[in-house]
């Protein structure tokens, strides 16, 4: 019998970064209780409301959601729906349904996470027929793929990976068909602030190398040299979460870089604070009276210390350089 293998701090960081999945979508659930979007799908992946959230991390959480689809809808509308979505630690993340339901689904979308993380997804999915039926609906046959950590049909596909491991990565992807002649978008929120810069600038060089025709979409903490920055990364410390990738999160500058330095052709980056202000004026007004805040300025310096990423290469001409807000 083969012996155990040590449980190691990689272990651990790694466990730690695992539960910030559950954090987000808890977070999600109160605040589509609360109304400030609508998710008929995060109710099968988080079975209680639970605590209050504080209303600036709601508003929080709604310009995340709003503007990382905003570039979402309009990449798979730029590629008429003849497209592929990768969603890089995707963990409980409902967009799939949401995309089906506003007959805005790609080709092929694809989730990948860590493996433990996807046999929770998959036993959600199995046993809730809501999140079920969509998937069968858009299947040709009568049979699934399933196992232990992935399952895989026509127009969605998940998958248990590390992305830190290339090489396994791209050839689970192509195993269960992924198309690199295809326009893709790649999406991680919150997910390469914890590997690497390496590691990320890695994954990232892989997306550039492997599709001519990509737009990557990366949602994560920016300004993290200043004291609120920090405060953010002695909060994460405690729960054993490493942001190993802080070093790219110093400004926008830093996060458009990894990106024109790994092969993209064109960046672009916001802070959410900005992002905030783009929005559709009239849905942030019906929001901002859902709840009273008290501090406008925490809410700022909230949102000042989160950021959009997004980089392109565009050998189809698609116009995707001109994706914005």
């Amino acid at each position: 019998m083969a012996a155990r293998q040590p449980f190691t701090d990689t272990d651990t960081a790694d466990e730690a970064v695992r539960a910030t999945c559950d954090d987000a979508t808890t977070c999600k659930r109160f605040a589509t209780s609360k109304s400030y979007w609508k998710d008929p799908y995060i109710q099968y992946f988080a079975r209680s409301v639970g605590e209050r959230k504080a209303p600036e991390i709601n508003r929080g959480y709604y310009a995340r959601v709003k503007g990382v689809n905003h570039l979402l809808d309009a990449f798979i509308r730029k590629a008429e729906c003849d497209c592929q979505v990768i969603n890089l630690g995707a963990g409980l993340d409902t967009t799939f349904w949401r995309l089906k339901d506003e007959n805005l689904l790609p080709r092929k979308f694809f989730e990948v996470d860590f493996p433990t993380v996807v046999a929770r997804k998959i036993h959600n999915i199995k046993t809730k027929p809501p999140l079920s039926k969509p998937l069968i609906e858009t299947h040709s046959t009568d049979s699934l793929l399933l196992d232990a950590h992935s399952l895989d049909s026509d127009r969605y596909c998940i998958i248990g990976a590390d992305l830190r491991d290339i090489s396994s990565l791209d050839e689970k992807l192509k195993k269960f068909q992924l198309n690199s002649e295809l326009p893709t978008l790649l999406l991680s929120e919150c997910v390469l602030v914890y590997m690497t810069p390496s590691q990320s600038s890695n994954l990232v060089r892989w997306a550039a190398e492997t599709f001519h025709t990509a737009m990557f979409i990366n949602y994560e903490q920016v300004n993290m040299s200043d004291r609120f920055g920090h405060v953010m990364i002695e909060n994460l410390q405690r729960r054993q979460c490493t942001l190993a990738g802080v070093e790219a999160c110093q400004s926008l500058d830093s996060q458009k870089e990894r990106f024109l330095k790994t092969g993209w052709e064109h960046a672009d980056a916001l802070d959410m604070m900005t992002v905030y202000s783009m929005l559709p004026q009239d849905d942030v007004a019906r929001i901002e009276r859902l709840e009273f805040l008290d501090e406008k300025e925490l809410l700022q310096q909230l949102l000042q210390h989160y950021s959009i990423c997004w980089a392109s290469k565009d050998k189809l001409s698609l116009g995707l350089s001109q994706l914005a807000f």
